[in-house]
């Protein structure tokens, strides 16, 4: 609708008149005269202004000498200088710089007017006319007239000063006379006039320019109306129009609208006065008739021009323009227009239409109409606020001659105007509507007579109806029911498609008309004609209508169906009325035609609001049924379906009726459709339609399975991520055949963008096929990340079918449009590159943030199609694009989370199967980043068949090899180790193991088949089986744990349903839910315990941050309505604090939780404990956490908090209220119900960056120990069973730990494992335990109780099978995003179920290389150490016993890294940084301790292990621990074995010995003590063989020497183990009791401390042995038995204990008698011996501190006396030293000075020398003479 600016009285004026009333009177002195050009302001150059100047001068002249000439002379003098002025002012372009320009004119304009009056006076009308154009057009030299005006009018333009100079001069009269003259009096031209016609229009221009100038101020007006020439003019145009001169029609008319614009009140009476308005229509009233249209129209818009513009200032014209039916007039002459021509008259006729509109609005009074708003009307509208803005109609009867013109005329241009008019007049005032539609009611009228109408003005006036409802936001019912009134009656069909196009854009201006044209039946008429249509349509199907009437109908057809659509948009009782109707099967029938679909699919889409089957049943249905050639069909089909997609609720509609199959159909349809080149039906059909179809059909499943674990998981069950890659598979572009495909060698890689970059974007060639792969796996890419029903590829355009020819040129089809790159403007293969680049570089893209798959088995997808990215004849492109793809596919798997997620999803399944050719060839491009992404998986989780696969395909021979030319043929491949050491650089890093895991590549130049396939298995094992993160390696796997994630719902939990149920004595036991019998009473009488492993994956920041709530306990008593939690467990990470409350506090959401009050609590002790954590929390480990409630007799308790065993706190609190709430007391009939929660629960709802899992938790009804927490402690979070059978890894027979419960089974309340879990609904959770509990799951989850599609995700309670009375089902998760479970299966466990350790075994067996060996040991020790099942297989199979007997069969492979893994595999491998406790008992006692093992293998391993295991026996932490564990793995025999082998050098038996005195020290016992002397007898030789003529000084040099019988090494050997034996008894660190003592000195008897007393054994041990005796004989009671006298043979006896079964089946002959046994006094056998030994100086210091009872020493004053008496002259030194000396000392001194004085007097009886061992010495008497002392008073020294 067009908006005028105002009235034509507030037109504005023309340009010459504002610039002049902008001009100031007072710049007179300089004039420019404007609309010159632009130059012409600029500064005139200096010739101009020289010659202004001069001008100047010569006018100054004449004003002078002016008044002093005679008229005549003074008309010549200023004739003579109008041609140098005029001159001047073309010469400067314009410009006047006149100083005195005002006179100038005036002189002029006074000349001109006398000149023009003086040809006028006393001359009849025509000569008059004759004499002023002779005048005006004067040539040559009398051209005088012509001069003046040319003069006049170049001054006129100057400023206003000048003109008002002009307007004084009388010109304006004298000018109108002319003009009447010119105008009423034309003159008769000859032919021969054609250039003074020229001079003419120039002469008419120039004089209208002047009478416009002059008649545009108010002053020209009033003296124009002194000459009394205006009336006769306008009377002239109204009666003399026919007459007049035709070249003057239209300046007469320019001059007297100038005139009319410029009217004053005095000109306003002049012409009321003379009846001019009057005159003039009386005239036009008899020119009408017969004048022709346009020229009445013509003369008629001068006259109402002065009507019109006199109205601002006085309504007198106006009123003599009524009272002489003026408006008659206009309507007579208006009707006369009808038919005129187009453009014939046009400008007039709008302007008489123009102005008449105008006054409509000219009115002395406002028009008084009373509301009648008929209701509904539209909510902003507001007609009370809809004010008048002065605008308003105040004229109907200008009115009623625009609504007369269109009701008697059928003229389009006609009523096009009038309509435009009456849309004027709605704009200027929305007022003016009601005010014309209450009293005239034109568009009601109208609407009677608008089918009569041209098609044009049919639609002009519906879009004025529609803007009454847009504009106005006005309904007007009673147009629309006459609009309605048309639409039935279908009087012509053009306009009930106008009118219902109208109808249609109302009603999606608001939903209000939904209603108003349902409740006016035309909702009812439309559903009546579109059923006939259809029939028709069904009918007539394969027929033909004629083609107008076939484009009529269909446009009517299309038009009703888009306004059933907009009713029914967002109106459900529309819809309702349409299903009613019973319309849908005749609606679905207008889907075939492409016309009606868009707006039959609305209609549909709107029917699916009330009923989600029925529109998905629709929509799969159609494409099912349709043709592979109904393209667009099934476009327009998916795109609806992806807009009803939106809505989640669509999705289950979607799944039950089959739209996964449908879409999936479609693909299968479109079997070979991207070949290249095509073929069949797909010839004529762009390839860029067929993408553009499988885009949408996947989009479509996307947005199906978008955030829909129901659906997810029925596509994941049903197996149709498969049959998507079947079907993508056969689309053409793929390779299908079965042929070998023969690896090349990639000189380079690309990534998958790069690749991109150079398929689109470079002129490099790159085949159809490819192109199209690459967006089929772009959608796949998208579909994984879940934003593949969000992206928009192809442009919402029909595209042509039939260019398939077209299509295929890759050279043809436009670029891509820069603001939207990806779209496609028509079928083309040119797509453009940026669309590729969708995919990016996945490193820019995602590091931002964790990669997160939401469609993981879209990758399935893109891996079962990797094989089929090949094309023969690109074998070198095809294998580039396969390793981009597989590139892209291991980033996807990057992360921990990622990899978890796709190990659900069956990746690991798909890769074995879809790549079996990679898997098989290690040359393959593909095996090394395949192998990489097997194993990042595998080490998360894998099933033992798949796992099985992986190993069998490792190990199959390769398929047989086409042959092949030089081109193709396969290159030299990487070496296994180096291509293992390649992919697992990444793995190693992730891993943090040690350095020593990076195998180098074997130095042999050809390894053996079976060896170089043990070290490939071997690294992917060690990849897979390896910890990837700090944890202690009894933590180093990943547990199955549940997952809670604060960023993305703010909340989720494991929601635990009747914890217990609290009977009342009359309840129904229908009310309780549980599994088991009886009650469990609640609160637990005894305490409680939670236990329970967590990891904190990231904490929440400070200003939002979120409690890990580890338990929190909610009861609720029935016939109440509020909750009260009773028991809560809760970590704040604000200030590292665990809190632990028993406070009742109402269950309710956080934003509404009141303030805490004075809480009356009658018990002293608090509520709620707080204890601080420290820095004992570390992210991305695993921690253990305990917190027990120990009950006491009051109604307190004792609450203790440990982290990891070690305790955070102890405090009393007060015990949890028998009742919930404030409650007292409960009903008999009621009941209580106790439920819980871990983690957070829906109504404390909280978004936070907050990640953490869960893994095992218990609950206990009772205090558990500090013992039994340890132990739980030390089972890891892997541990997944009840505590009533407990073994700890490692453990074996060798453990003496009672196997008693750790808990008892009643007192387990509840445990929850994700491992224990599996996918549910609600309907198998009643029908498997109870309606109860399914109820309230079904409640807590927020789906109905009868649900049965719903995925549930169920920890079962792993105690629900003991003993005991009620306990819950287990836990529920809650929370669609926030929650995830991981089943963590990792190849280290599944490895057991196929084989176990007997695989790793037989790695170790085909090994035939150290770097071979190592990697099979290593991955043995990664699998021992991290699984508990395979430790346990491998003691059942005896494997160690195995593992042993393969490494003494390849021993020259071992090296010290073996050593170092089977360290690590016993468990003392990290000495210094964790125990070094021996862990593995069977791997120490087979393999460690296997010596002969170690002896044989290379780089001295053996003195390795005997320095490691004096390392962990001299521990002061373990080694008492370790020597026991080496006591019960006899490792002692296993030395002692060794010291028998002549290899075995000094250096190791110094060690051996070294270890044996750790052992004992560390773990003193008999038997190995006795192992030890009966070796030692082993070592005396035969009493024939003199030991002391043996030299032991070389014994050092032969390492190689064999214990013999004249072995020097014999004696130093058994010299060590004494020395070894008397450390022992000497060590500080062992302090045996005198029991202990006893025991070992009986086990061994006397007998054997004398053999080594012997007078042939060597002195060395003589005085060892003789050390060793004392030491025992320091105890008296053992000296007093060594006196009594002890049997002999107890060394032997004690021996033989256990060998007598042995023996007895080896005897041949009988048995010798037992003679009995025989005492041995150890006094009377050791004087003989050491009679044979009074050479040795030692011994007598032992003897003598023997009779002294001094312990054994050998102090440095002892040695002094032993040498001063051996020197035979001490009496005066002895008497020196004797004062310093203590008392023990001075006994010694007077006993050997006795000796010494026995001495003498035995020289002087002349003893015979040869009764002395050693002739002439003191010392060989006082060897004698201690023998004499020893045989004469034994006793009485002894008794002293």
């Amino acid at each position: 609708m067009d908006k005028a600016a105002g009235l034509p009285w507030q037109w504005k004026d023309s340009p010459g008149k504002t610039e002049q009333q902008e001009q100031s009177p007072d710049d007179g002195d300089k004039a420019e005269v404007p609309g010159q050009p632009a130059h012409s302001k600029d500064k005139p150059p200096q010739s101009h202004t020289l010659q202004w100047e001069t001008l100047g001068r010569q006018f100054v002249e004449y004003e002078q000498v002016a008044q002093f000439l005679i008229p005549e002379e003074q008309q010549r003098r200023l004739l003579d200088f109008l041609p140098p002025f005029l001159k001047a002012w073309e010469q400067s372009a314009g410009a006047i710089v006149f100083p005195n320009i005002q006179l100038l004119a005036s002189e002029v304009s006074k000349l001109l007017t006398k000149e023009i009056k003086r040809n006028l006076n006393g001359k009849p009308a025509e000569e008059a006319r004759l004499a002023l154009e002779q005048l005006l057009q004067q040539k040559g030299e009398a051209e005088n007239g012509r001069l003046l005006l040319k003069s006049v009018y170049v001054l006129s333009q100057t400023d206003l000063r000048t003109m008002w100079n002009i307007i004084g001069s009388g010109l304006p009269a004298a000018l109108m006379q002319c003009l009447y003259l010119f105008f009423t009096f034309p003159l008769k031209k000859t032919s021969d006039d054609g250039e003074a016609s020229e001079d003419d229009t120039e002469t008419q221009e120039m004089l209208v320019k002047i009478m416009l100038n002059m008649y545009r101020e108010e002053q020209g007006v009033e003296e124009l109306l002194a000459a009394d020439k205006l009336q006769s003019l306008i009377i002239a145009t109204a009666s003399l129009w026919d007459q007049c001169s035709h070249s003057w029609k239209v300046p007469t008319g320019r001059v007297l609208r100038t005139i009319s614009k410029a009217q004053t009140k005095t000109s306003i009476v002049y012409l009321q006065a003379v009846d001019c308005i009057k005159i003039a229509i009386q005239n036009l009233f008899k020119l009408a008739d017969t004048l022709p249209a346009c020229d009445v129209c013509e003369a008629a818009s001068i006259v109402l021009c002065f009507v019109k513009d006199s109205y601002p200032i006085s309504s007198a014209l106006l009123t003599e323009f009524e009272d002489n039916d003026g408006y008659q007039l206009l309507l007579k002459i208006l009707l006369r227009c009808e038919g005129l021509q187009q453009n014939e008259g046009d400008p007039y006729l709008d302007e008489i239409l123009d102005m008449l509109t105008c006054l409509t609005t000219c009115g002395k009074t406002e028009l008084k109409v009373s509301g009648n708003i008929v209701h509904p009307q539209l909510p902003h509208f507001d007609f009370e606020r809809t004010r008048s803005s002065g605008m308003t109609v105040k004229n109907l009867q200008a009115f009623q001659v625009l609504q007369s013109i269109f009701q008697k005329s059928n003229d389009q241009h006609l009523c096009g105007r009038v309509l435009a008019a009456i849309g004027t007049i709605w704009a200027w005032d929305t007022v003016n509507f009601f005010l014309l539609e209450w009293t005239l009611q034109p568009i009601n009228q109208f609407t009677d007579i608008i089918h009569f109408k041209p098609h044009p003005v049919q639609v002009q006036f519906f879009r004025l109806v529609e803007s009454i409802v847009l504009d106005l936001s006005y309904v007007p019912h009673e147009i629309l029911k006459k609009v309605q009134y048309l639409i039935k009656e279908n009087i012509a069909p053009f306009c009930t498609l106008t009118a219902l196009r109208c109808l249609l854009n109302m009603t999606k201006k608001d939903l209000l008309f939904s209603d108003i044209f349902r409740d006016s039946g035309l909702l009812g008429l439309l559903l009546a004609l579109l059923r006939k249509q259809a029939k028709i349509l069904r009918k007539s199907a394969g027929t033909h209508l004629p083609g107008l009437e076939e484009g009529t109908e269909k446009e009517l057809n299309a038009v009703m169906l888009k306004m059933v659509a907009a009713l029914t948009v967002r109106s459900v009782r529309n819809t309702v009325v349409l299903k009613d109707y019973g319309m849908v099967p005749y609606i679905k029938i207008f889907l075939d035609d492409e016309c009606y679909r868009s707006a039959t699919l609305s209609i549909l889409e709107q029917l699916s609001v009330i009923n989600y089957e029925e529109y998905m049943s629709i929509i799969i249905g159609a494409l099912c049924s349709s043709t592979q050639g109904e393209l667009h069909l099934k476009l327009d089909l998916l795109k609806s379906l992806l807009r009803i997609l939106e809505s989640h609720k669509s999705h289950s509609a979607f799944r039950t009726c089959s739209g996964f199959n449908g879409l999936l159909s479609l693909l299968s349809d479109m079997e070979g459709a991207l070949q290249d080149p095509p073929s069949g039906l797909w010839t004529g059909v762009g390839q860029n339609c067929i993408l553009e179809l499988v885009f949408y059909t996947l989009q479509g499943i996307s947005a199906a399975l978008h955030l829909d674990p129901v659906n997810s998981y029925f596509f994941q069950r049903n197996g149709l991520f498969e049959k998507m890659a079947e079907d993508l598979g056969s689309l053409g572009c793929f390779w299908t055949r079965r042929e070998w495909q023969i690896p090349v060698t990639l000189e380079k890689t690309r990534t998958f963008a790069e690749f991109l970059d150079a398929a689109f974007c470079s002129s490099e060639p790159f085949p159809m096929w490819l192109k199209n792969c690459i967006w089929i796996l772009n959608f796949l890419d998208h579909m994984v990340k879940g934003n593949l029903h969000l992206k928009s590829y192809f442009k919402e355009t029909k595209t042509e079918m039939g260019e398939g020819e077209a299509s295929r040129d890759d050279q043809e089809g436009p670029q891509a449009q820069e603001e939207h790159p990806a779209v496609f403007k028509r079928p083309g293969n040119k797509l453009p590159a940026s669309a590729y680049r969708q995919w990016g570089n996945p490193e820019e893209k995602w590091e931002m943030g964790d990669c997160t798959i939401v469609n993981p088995g879209a990758v399935c997808v893109m891996v079962r199609l990797l094989p089929k990215l090949y094309r023969k004849g690109h074998s070198q492109l095809s294998q580039e694009i396969q390793c981009a793809v597989v590139d892209h596919i291991q980033f996807l798997v990057k992360s921990e989370k990622s990899r978890q997620v796709m190990c659900g999803s069956g990746l690991l399944s798909t890769v074995i199967t879809s790549c079996q050719d990679a898997f098989r060839n290690k040359c393959h491009p593909l095996h090394l980043p395949l192998t990489r992404v097997f194993e990042k998986l595998a080490s998360q989780a894998i099933e033992p068949d798949v796992l099985r696969q992986f190993l069998w395909l490792g190990g199959a021979p390769p398929l047989p090899s086409r042959p092949s030319t030089n081109k193709t043929e396969v290159l030299s491949c990487q070496g296994s180790g180096s291509a293992w050491n390649e992919g697992s650089e990444e793995d190693m890093v992730d891993s943090k193991t040690d350095p020593q895991t990076v195998v180098p590549v074997s130095s042999s130049p050809r390894v053996s088949k079976g060896s170089a396939l043990a070290l490939q298995t071997a690294m992917s094992l060690i990849s897979m089986t390896s910890p990837r993160n700090f944890q202690l390696r009894s933590n180093a796997l990943a547990p199955s744990f549940v997952e809670f994630d604060m960023s993305m719902e703010g909340y989720g939990c494991l929601y635990l349903p009747t914890l217990a149920t609290v009977m009342g004595p009359s309840a129904e036991q229908s009310v309780s839910g549980g599994i088991g019998m009886g009650t469990r009473m609640f609160p637990p009488s005894g305490g409680l315990t939670l236990s329970c492993w967590f990891l904190v994956s990231k904490f929440g920041l400070v200003h939002n941050s979120h409690p890990l709530r580890f338990l929190t306990v909610v009861r609720h008593m029935s016939r109440t309505e509020q909750e009260f939690v009773c028991f809560s467990v809760n970590f704040f990470p604000q200030d590292l604090s665990l809190v632990i409350s028993t406070e009742e506090v109402e269950f309710q959401p956080l934003d509404i939780m009141e303030p805490e009050g004075e809480n009356i609590n009658p018990s002293p002790f608090p509520g709620q404990v707080q204890f601080g954590c420290g820095k004992l929390l570390i992210t991305g480990q695993w921690h253990h956490l305990t917190v027990t409630v120990a009950k006491e007799a009051k109604k307190n308790c004792i609450v203790s908090a440990y982290i990891n065993g070690q305790m955070l706190g102890s405090a009393k609190m007060q015990y949890l209220q028998p009742l919930p709430g404030s409650c007292i007391s409960m009903e008999p009939s009621s009941f209580i119900d106790v439920y819980g929660y871990i983690a957070t629960p829906r109504i404390w709802k909280q978004k936070s960056s907050l990640t953490w899992r869960l893994g095992p938790t218990y609950l206990f009804e009772e205090a558990i120990s500090v013992e039994t927490m340890e132990v739980i402690n030390k089972l890891g979070p892997r541990y997944c069973s009840n505590f009533q059978a407990v073994q700890l890894q490692g453990e074996e027979q060798y453990s003496d730990r009672n196997r008693t419960p750790l808990v008892a089974e009643e007192k387990i309340s509840f445990g929850i494992n994700a491992m224990c879990s599996s996918l549910t609904t609600v309907q198998d959770i009643k029908s498997s335990y109870n309606e109860v509990d399914g109820r309230l799951i079904a409640k807590e989850i927020g789906i109905s109780s009868r649900d049965s599609s719903t995925p549930i995700f169920l920890a079962k309670n792993i105690a629900g099978h003991l003993s005991g009375s009620l306990r819950t089902i287990g836990s529920v998760a809650v929370g669609q995003y926030g929650v995830r479970v991981f089943q963590s299966s990792p190849a280290a466990t599944s490895l057991n179920f196929i084989g176990g350790p007997a695989i790793l075994l037989g790695l170790i067996a085909m090994a035939r290389d150290d770097h071979t060996m190592y990697a099979a040991v290593k991955v043995l020790n990664s699998i021992l150490n991290s699984s508990p099942m395979s430790e346990k297989l491998m003691r059942h199979m005896h494997g160690y016993q195995l593992l042993t007997y393969l490494l003494k069969r390849k021993t020259q492979l071992l090296n010290n890294r073996i050593l170092q893994l089977m360290f690590s595999l016993v468990g003392t491998a990290e000495l210094g940084f964790e125990s070094s406790v021996i862990k593995n008992y069977s791997a120490f006692e087979y393999v460690l301790c296997s010596f002969e093992l170690w002896m044989k293998a290379p780089e001295n391993l053996d003195l390795a292990l005997f320095s490691h295991l004096v390392e962990i026996l001299q521990s002061s932490r373990d080694g008492c621990q370790n020597a026991a564990v080496a006591y019960q793995v006899q490792m002692v025999p296993k030395l002692i074995f060794l010291f028998n082998d002549p290899e075995m050098s000094n250096s190791r038996i110094t060690v051996a010995c070294t270890i044996l005195s750790h052992l004992l020290q560390g773990y003193f016992n008999t038997r190995d003590v006795l192992r030890i002397g009966l070796f030692l007898v082993y070592t005396l030789k035969p009493s024939s063989v003199d030991e002391n003529q043996i030299c032991l000084d070389g014994v050092a040099e032969m390492p190689s020497e064999a214990l013999s019988q004249t072995s020097g090494k014999t004696i130093w050997l058994r010299n060590q183990l004494l020395k070894m034996l008397l450390d022992v008894m000497l060590s500080d660190k062992l302090h045996l009791s005198s029991e202990k003592q006893e025991e070992t000195f009986l086990v061994l008897g006397s007998d054997w401390f004398l053999l080594f007393t012997q007078s042939y054994v060597h002195s060395s041990t003589v005085v060892l042995g003789i050390k060793l005796l004392l030491c025992f004989l320091q105890n008296r009671l053992l000296l007093n038995k060594f006196k009594e006298g002890i049997v002999a043979g107890r060394w032997l006896e004690n021996s033989s204990v256990g060998l007598s079964i042995l023996m007895d089946n080896l005897k041949t002959d009988p048995p010798v008698p037992d003679n009995g046994s025989f005492l041995i006094f150890g006094f009377s056998v050791l004087q003989r011996c050491l009679t044979d030994h009074v050479h040795i100086p030692e011994i007598y210091l032992l003897v003598a501190g023997l009779f002294l009872a001094a312990p054994q020493s050998e102090p440095p004053e002892a040695a002094k006396i032993l040498s001063l008496c051996c020197s035979g002259s001490c009496s005066t030194t002895l008497r020196r030293m004797s004062s310093k000396l203590g008392c023990v000392q001075r006994q010694l001194l007077y006993c050997w000075k006795w000796l010494e004085s026995l001495w003498t007097s035995l020289l002087q009886m002349q003893k015979p020398p040869g009764r002395l061992p050693i002739q002439g010495t003191l010392s060989s008497f006082c060897a004698w003479s201690i023998t004499v002392i020893l045989r004469t008073r034994c006793g009485t020294v002894l008794t002293s």
